[in-house]
């Protein structure tokens, strides 16, 4: 009965806001419950019977956590999730409220949760993870997070808190640092790629400044990739699946979300079924999706940082001729920006979002053809749309978390799990 008073005044207020702006709805009322219950998270994550795990690191939270949870699921596991990729306390507020009873209690017997890596620290100081997967360290946005000598000790604090296993990246410095400064290193259980495949994928981590240490074996290995098609060694078997969106990211997306599955289902995890879940998984909204606007094909792309503009830049697919380019107020220090190799990038036809200024002469700088700044971002969405269709490849659009969300609504797609694979 505690929180029956919040939730109400939260679902009220969900209603309001999706009423005004179709779409809408996800991070306000989450914000008014947080202050008004600010003890309803803790309490939902300690009901589930087998706890909850936690997925988090720098890249590829919102892909691993759909597939794990699809795969889960698929052997019968009922999950609660956060599916609408709101990976901060107040996202979990929201997924509450929208998904639970008036009394703060919703359907499940685990939770699988995406994370943001600051929010998964203070979150496992009150509940401890079940089990926690650790992606991976990368150069983030300087606003958020100044040094990854930051990002990864927050991130060996959700590996302290954990109760059971740790899964962890065998392929970056930072996770055998953390397995390193984690007493209980008994427990953790690693995935990574096969030498050739990771000499021959254009991953980047973050720099330690310490000295390597030795690279684990891990359980679940990348043994080959082309183009979308993977091939995943299993311990001592051999399963074959087709990813949902190109690179190598989305290739370790998908180990992870294996070893993840293998570690909660036990003795239940079936590898051939989990490799036809992720044949036919669709990718995350804006993850590479492919859908068609307007009677044609479009590609979105999320970019968020310097390595996930790279790795998207990196695997343009056709040479897009016909490219939108747009960065949002969530760039806070766009400086970023200017860390990038745009050689895959040869030509944008608009440039917008908030920071469109400087987006534009960093591209400019980097001899990337610039054909129209658009300050106002809804009319450079309908102007790029307007274009003729182009003589290679689909229409892309490379845009930041804001501009995307603003794109979405503008569009009218405020379902996130309406996405087709490709």
């Amino acid at each position: 009965m505690r929180y029956l008073a919040a939730i109400l005044i939260g679902r009220l207020i969900r209603v309001a806001v999706r009423f005004v702006r179709p779409g809408g709805g996800s991070a306000l009322p989450g914000l008014v419950v947080s202050k008004l219950a600010p003890n309803l998270v803790f309490k939902t994550l300690s009901s589930f019977p087998s706890g909850y795990v936690a997925i988090t690191g720098t890249a590829g939270k919102s892909t691993t956590t759909k597939m794990v949870v699809a795969i889960v699921r698929a052997h019968g596991v009922e999950v609660f999730t956060n599916p609408s990729t709101a990976n901060i306390e107040q996202g979990f507020f929201s997924t509450i409220v929208r998904t639970g009873n008036l009394f703060g209690q919703v359907p499940g017997t685990i939770a699988i949760l995406e994370m943001d890596e600051a929010h998964a620290a203070n979150v496992s100081k009150e509940v401890q993870p079940r089990t926690s997967v650790i992606l991976n360290v990368l150069e983030d946005q300087l606003d958020r997070f100044v040094d990854p000598a930051l990002v990864r000790k927050t991130l060996t604090t959700v590996a302290t808190n954990t109760s059971g296993k740790v899964l962890l990246n065998a392929d970056d410095q930072n996770c055998l640092q953390i397995a390193k400064d984690v007493a209980k290193s008994s427990t953790n259980t690693w995935f990574g790629f096969s030498d050739k495949e990771f000499a021959s994928s254009n991953l980047q981590y973050a720099p330690t400044y310490l000295p390597d240490l030795a690279r684990p074996a891990a359980s679940v290995v990348l043994e080959s990739q082309k183009d979308r098609e993977v091939v995943v060694l299993i311990d001592s078997q051999s399963v074959a699946f087709q990813l949902p969106s190109r690179g190598a990211h989305f290739a370790l997306d998908a180990i992870a979300a294996v070893a993840a599955a293998k570690e909660i289902l036990g003795a239940a995890f079936d590898a051939e079924l989990s490799a036809r879940v992720l044949n036919e998984l669709p990718p995350v909204f804006s993850r590479g999706e492919v859908r068609e606007v307007d009677g044609e094909d479009i590609e979105f792309i999320l970019v968020q940082n310097p390595a996930s503009m790279q790795l998207n830049l990196d695997n343009l697919q056709g040479n897009p001729d016909q490219v939108m380019f747009a960065i949002g107020r969530d760039v806070h220090d766009p400086s970023w920006l200017w860390t990038v190799d745009y050689k895959s990038l040869k030509e944008v036809k608009v440039v917008s979002g908030f920071n469109f200024a400087d987006a534009a002469l960093a591209l400019k700088y980097n001899e990337v053809s610039v054909e129209k700044v658009e300050a106002e971002y809804f009319k450079a969405i309908d102007d790029f749309l307007a274009l003729p269709k182009p003589e290679r490849g689909v229409k892309t659009v490379l845009y930041s978390a804001d501009a995307m969300r603003r794109l979405r609504r503008y569009k009218g797609f405020t379902d996130p799990e309406d996405v087709n694979r490709a």
